[in-house]
């Protein structure tokens, strides 16, 4: 018996084939692409540094006291006639690697000492918790001035220094975090199998709360450059001759009312992008990890 043409139309087999699905992928956001931009130019003038200025950044006189910026000195010199573009690139070794060495040993400390405490709880967690809150007491630019002075200057001390304010902030963070996620099915189906405390909490809990800690580690970055910057300006950071950005304000800071602006504008200038970087790698990072804030 033959079908007719309805009946074809609507037998499933008679119909084309639909496309295959294609997977969106989400575009990177603005706030990601710029802020991994600036990171990469830093650090890049920084390890350019390494090998190359266009004059020695450590020698003065290298031309007059405070020429504007021209063909020969692209950024102009300081009163002593240092270049400001020689000295600008090597203090982005300065600025940049204390600040990620300085968040990376917060980032570590922190996050452990964080974990023991909310996934433990107890007396563990209470003393640890108390600790937080007396040193968190102290503002932490005051608090970076107290211990430097104390330590004395130099880079090894200066990224303990650092590194030790930043340590509360995320302990308190992945102390929150592991909390709310220790009774979740995937630690308890940890915890049925087997696995000792310690790998349910570190190989298992740690790892998916890793999202917030990593979102708050670009803002902790960028607060870690302006501390490095302020100590630095205020003379309790390296040693004043070294091209460091907030140092480089400060030596330019009488001629500003002067009208030799560019002596402390630059420096500043490469501190705003460094910290803007920072904030905006951070936002970015926080849309990724948080869904709510995914559009």
């Amino acid at each position: 018996m033959k079908r007719s043409a309805a009946d074809a139309t609507l037998d499933p087999a008679a119909l084309p084939a639909a496309p295959p699905a294609r997977r969106r992928r989400a575009p990177a956001s603005w706030s990601l692409r710029i802020g991994a931009g600036l990171l990469l130019f830093y650090a890049g003038v920084a390890l350019l540094s390494l090998v190359w200025t266009p004059y020695d950044p450590l020698a003065p006189g290298m031309g007059d006291g405070y020429l504007p910026p021209s063909r020969e000195f692209l950024l102009g010199t300081d009163r002593l006639g240092a270049d400001i573009l020689s000295r600008l690139m090597a203090g982005a070794r300065y600025d940049l690697g204390i600040t990620l060495v300085a968040v990376a040993i917060a980032l570590s400390i922190g996050s452990a000492l964080g974990t023991i405490a909310g996934y433990f709880g107890g007396v563990v967690d209470t003393v640890i918790s108390r600790l937080v809150e007396v040193f968190q007491a102290f503002p932490g630019l005051l608090f970076a001035m107290l211990i430097v002075q104390a330590v004395g200057p130099g880079v090894p001390n200066i990224i303990l220094v650092l590194s030790f304010i930043g340590i509360p902030d995320y302990l308190r963070l992945a102390r929150a975090e592991i909390r709310s996620r220790r009774a979740w099915p995937y630690a308890e189906a940890a915890r049925m199998v087997g696995n000792t405390p310690w790998l349910v909490a570190f190989r298992h809990l740690l790892p998916n709360s890793a999202g917030p800690l990593l979102a708050f580690t670009s803002i902790n970055a960028a607060f870690v450059a302006l501390v490095t910057a302020s100590l630095g300006f205020l003379g309790l950071g390296l040693d004043p001759n070294t091209p460091e950005w907030g140092s480089m304000i400060a030596r330019g800071q009488d001629g500003v009312m002067t009208g030799e602006w560019w002596v402390s504008f630059f420096p500043g200038l490469a501190i705003l992008g460094l910290t803007g970087a920072f904030y905006l790698l951070g936002d970015a990072l926080s849309d990724l990890t948080d869904p709510r804030r995914r559009r």
